[in-house]
């Protein structure tokens, strides 16, 4: 047993995980326990191991041991308990582990001059000592863990840091302020050479290598275009002509900060949880505010809350809202919200106009209880089965509101009997809906425009008694792939406006079903009609259901097969396997300088492809076997176009022919030689531009005269006259 214990702790560091599951293997059935590791050296106030085994009898003590002597060995493990420093503590992880935590019960504070107080480190080294944790079963030892604490005392500087940032003086005349690089209150910052907190002997370390330029508190050296700076002997010939003459203040840093001033430090950010205050409740409902119940509480439905199902969700007025939520369940529920108490549903809220509804419940037994378990174990004996009767598996809300306020709630709770063998996915629907009379309170998608990411509204026509028609709200859909991926339990997600996407689900067909291609192409016809069943869509984000021209009609187009062939036994063709749905966008205003944008157009095309068995790779079940199936992809997807709202005039035949003198087409842009003469350059009108290119003509031409070149023609002229 040593040698496999050897063995295995020489193999941990490159398999920790593995080690750690031979471990629990090991010691499950030889009945012991060990600890891992077995030895630990500790740094901090806080040291963790884990007692791997059967841990049921265990008890653990902890004492401090030295060496021997004589022998120099710490000696056997006691299971006499002893007094220290440290904090026992364990916590069970599973059924074969427990976590062991040893806490330093003593502050790590460096102790002042002259203190009393016995609850701090008189030295730096703080705690030298070698611990021995023993796992005992009736007073005999079973395992140890040796653990060496070296830890020292936490250093505070002495000075302390104020609670006020620092005040910046007025930066109109001052360069990025006194000393830019004074980064650290109170505390000298290495290479600031203008720090004030830096000492003598600290600006002697880094004295030669301060901080250059306006950063480092220094000035930056006039440039030598300035006039101040060349002299007479040196400057060149250009100097006197083409110098910048400019006050040393007026420089590219002036203006960066505000004016400084003293400001009030706002407490971090806290990692303790945060303390709720008690809801206040409202005299009327809005849009978006919480519903609260006859005791002043949060009237709640479990919701999913950071992509997380929560319990105990509050209810927002006008906030529509359909999540499902999966529970694995082990044994029969007891509690809220899978099987409440009859006085839990039935709960008086606050209507918002001074007076109470009362929650009417609805109970309805589910028979097909496939829609809502997902997956079961395998078939247990009849004695161990367990059977759980009146399980929530659906809570669905209708809130009637008128104005600011709650006439009705209605709520239909499905329950179901469930059989459990060991473990059972329960998948549960939660939903509310706010009508208005009977109408649902829908949502717009913008005001007016579209906004991006929000669903785009589409509908069907309502006809009336009275000969007049409104349009009901619905939505385009895209197929959304769940679980297994197959198409009769996919389910649909809303088109969302100016997000091109694509989804698909797969469709199991055998040869039997290639036999009959035309029962084929309707049923596939079918599932992708169900996506898209309206025939108008909403130009804008939020349209009117009565007036006809906030809508435009959907168009239908059926993409005919690349190819004409006929079917076969074994194969079909003209399959309208993919849907395609485009969209063209144009902008049509701006409100606070935002672009709105509106659809023009919606159509949706179907794209015709042959399906034929695949029967290579040495898989040929399925076209032996009738009934036996291949799976073959129905796909969906959205494109979203862009209008351009200016296309500009038509190009000439010149500039479509020839693109030589076309900036836009070609490398070379011949026009642009001269910039500032052509209409290439719009930064000032053309007189201003002709104006200062010819003065600037004219002081080179000056300066070539005045300078060198004119000097060395009048001594060359001077010569030949002599």
């Amino acid at each position: 047993m040593a040698n496999v214990v050897n063995i295995l702790f020489s193999s941990f560091i490159s398999h920790p995980v593995a080690c750690v599951l031979l471990f629990v293997s090991l010691a499950h059935s030889q009945n012991i326990v060990v600890f891992q590791p077995s030895y630990l050296t500790a740094t901090g106030p806080t040291v963790t191991a884990l007692l791997l085994g059967n841990t049921s009898d265990i008890s653990l003590n902890v004492r401090t041991v030295s060496p021997s002597n004589k022998t120099g060995s710490l000696g056997s493990p006691s299971c006499v308990a002893q007094v220290t420093q440290w904090v026992l503590t364990k916590e069970p992880v599973g059924k074969t582990a427990v976590r062991v935590q040893l806490r330093l019960d003593k502050s790590l504070r460096l102790c002042g001059e002259n203190e009393t107080d016995t609850d701090c480190c008189p030295e730096p080294l703080c705690v030298l000592e070698t611990l021995q944790v023993s796992a005992c079963v009736g007073g005999t030892p079973q395992a140890s863990l040796l653990i060496q604490a070296k830890i020292h005392a936490l250093l505070v500087p002495a000075n302390a840091g104020s609670d006020n940032k620092t005040a910046i003086p007025n930066q109109v005349y001052q360069t990025l302020g006194s000393c830019p690089c004074d980064l650290t209150f109170r505390a000298c910052d290495t290479l600031c050479c203008c720090d004030k907190d830096c000492s003598i002997e600290d600006l002697k370390l880094f004295e030669s290598h301060c901080l250059p330029g306006p950063f480092g508190g220094q000035v930056s050296p006039a440039p030598d275009y300035q006039c101040s700076v060349q002299s007479s002997d040196n400057s060149p010939d250009w100097f006197p002509f083409l110098c910048v003459s400019s006050p040393p203040e007026n420089n590219p840093y002036l203006g960066l900060f505000y004016q400084g001033d003293t400001i009030a430090s706002k407490p971090g950010p806290s990692f303790q949880g945060p303390i709720m205050s008690a809801p206040v409740p409202v005299n009327s409902y809005i849009q978006g505010s919480p519903i609260f119940t006859l005791n002043d509480q949060f009237f709640t439905i479990p919701q999913k809350v950071l992509g997380r199902c929560v319990n105990s969700a509050p209810v927002a007025f006008l906030k529509n809202f359909k999540v499902k939520c999966v529970t694995l369940l082990r044994s029969c529920p007891t509690g809220s919200p899978l099987q409440p108490l009859p006085a839990d549903l039935r709960i008086k809220v606050k209507n918002g106009q001074g007076g109470v509804a009362l929650v009417d419940v609805i109970e309805e037994v589910a028979s097909d209880l496939s829609q809502f378990i997902l997956s079961t174990d395998a078939a247990a004996s009849s004695d161990e089965r367990l059977v759980c009767e009146n399980v929530t598996l659906a809570l669905d809300y209708k809130i009637y509101w008128k104005g600011n306020g709650i006439t009705s709630i209605t709520l239909a709770h499905t329950v179901g009997t469930i059989t459990l063998n060991s473990s059972v996915a329960l998948t549960t629907r939660y939903s509310a809906v706010f009508l208005n009379g009977e109408f649902t309170g829908e949502p717009n998608s913008g005001n007016p425009g579209y906004q991006v990411g929000r669903p785009v509204i589409a509908g069907i026509v309502d006809t009336l008694d009275n000969d007049t028609g409104s349009i009901q709200r619905t939505s385009i859909n895209l197929w959304k792939p769940v679980s297994d991926g197959f198409c009769s339990t996919a389910e649909k997600k809303p088109v969302l406006f100016g997000e091109n996407s694509t989804s698909g689900c797969l469709l199991p067909v055998s040869r039997q079903s290639l036999t009959q291609c035309d029962l084929l192409r309707e049923t596939v016809a079918s599932l992708q009609a169900a996506l898209v069943t309206a025939t108008y869509v909403a130009k804008s984000g939020n349209p009117d259901p009565v007036i006809m021209t906030d809508w435009i009609n959907i168009s239908f187009v059926t993409l005919n097969s690349s190819t004409t062939m006929e079917d076969t036994t074994s194969s079909c063709y003209g399959i309208p396997s993919h849907q395609h749905i485009r969209v063209w966008s144009l902008i049509t205003g701006v409100v606070d300088g935002i672009p709105q944008k509106d659809i023009h157009a919606l159509e949706v095309s179907y794209s015709l492809s042959p399906w034929a068995l695949d029967c290579g790779g040495g898989d040929v079940s399925a076209c032996v076997d009738p009934m036996e199936t291949q799976l073959f992809p129905i796909t969906s997807s959205v494109t979203f176009i862009d209008i351009p709202m200016n296309p500009g005039p038509p190009k000439t035949r010149f500039q479509i022919n020839f693109t030589e003198y076309d900036c836009n087409r070609n490398d070379v842009c011949w026009p642009e030689l001269a910039f500032p003469f052509t209409k290439y350059y719009t930064g000032e009108p053309y007189s201003q531009t002709l104006a200062k290119s010819l003065i600037l003509v004219f002081f080179f031409i000056a300066a070539s005269i005045l300078g060198t070149p004119w000097r060395q023609i009048r001594q060359a002229w001077n010569c030949a006259n002599l």
